[in-house]
């Protein structure tokens, strides 16, 4: 079986379009789908079923994807890495959360990076959970980190830990009303994401205020509460400091607060490969400390 035509197919199912897979490929649309009917010929069996917006991968399909896409990530990393040159660094892709992986992953990866023989380079990038997995089943990223667990055989998911959520403001609104209807909110969404989730758990209703500074990014949030701005949900361990501080108060102590579980995603496989596998332990050991 040519490796070209399994490349190709890997491709198409991690992508789940021709399309996409032709620019990462760098191949015509046309060129990718005579790929895929020639395998498909090979192997007398349909591969993909074909809809209005990409495809998606019949039985088969999904088989031959979990056989075969290990082996020839495996094959690009000697072909990436060289056999001849022991001293270069490979390099290590994760993406995640932009506060979490800075304030979490980065600082306990780092200690790996380095010519000590098993290190290697380090390279981030942010997203949400969809862009995140997306980019991980096209092999953009090594290592992933996300709110939602992936479904099917292609990627494979740990538990990393469990965030607590607490809802906070600046000590002026610490005499708010129990059902806070008239503080200002701050998000990192008009949908009102964390907000919303905290209520639905605490209160069993939805927030009453809409949002009135939105900004995308957890830490500005912060930032606007310790300035007064209104009201937040927020990780624990992002405003830990600022509510030892006084910075920040906690508004309400529910018996049960919220929680959110951050899974660690690998394409299935890859944890053959030394360094992906050392950054997913060294990972998984140091989210003990995180909970």
């Amino acid at each position: 079986m040519d490796l070209a035509l399994l490349r190709t197919f890997v491709t198409v199912h991690r992508a789940g379009s021709f399309t996409r897979a032709a620019a990462l490929l760098g191949l015509s649309q046309p060129a990718v789908t005579s790929q895929i009917r020639t395998l498909e010929r090979q192997l007398g069996r349909p591969l993909f079923l074909r809809q209005a917006r990409g495809v998606t991968p019949t039985t088969i399909g999904d088989e031959l994807a979990h056989k075969a896409a290990p082996h020839l990530d495996a094959l690009v990393e000697i072909a990436e890495t060289g056999l001849d040159d022991e001293s270069s660094l490979r390099t290590l892709h994760l993406a995640g959360p932009p506060e979490f992986t800075a304030e979490r992953a980065l600082p306990a990866l780092t200690e790996l990076t380095g010519e000590d023989g098993q290190g290697f380079a380090l390279r981030a990038s942010f997203g949400n959970a969809e862009e995140t997995l997306e980019g991980l089943a096209a092999g953009h990223h090594d290592l992933a980190i996300t709110t939602a667990r992936p479904r099917g055989a292609l990627l494979t998911a740990s538990t990393l830990c469990d965030e607590e959520h607490v809802l906070v403001a600046a000590p002026g609104w610490a005499g708010a009303a129990p059902v806070f209807e008239h503080v200002p909110v701050i998000e990192v969404h008009e949908s009102l994401p964390f907000v919303s989730r905290y209520w639905a758990a605490v209160f069993d209703s939805r927030p009453a205020a809409p949002g009135t500074v939105v900004v995308p990014d957890l830490r500005a949030v912060l930032a606007c509460a310790v300035a007064g701005a209104g009201l937040a949900v927020l990780p624990r361990y992002l405003c830990a400091t600022a509510l030892e501080r006084g910075d920040v108060v906690a508004l309400h102590e529910p018996a049960v607060p919220p929680l959110r579980t951050y899974f660690l995603v690998v394409r299935t496989g890859t944890l053959a490969m030394p360094h992906i596998a050392r950054a997913h332990e060294w990972l998984l050991r140091a989210s003990a400390d995180w909970c």
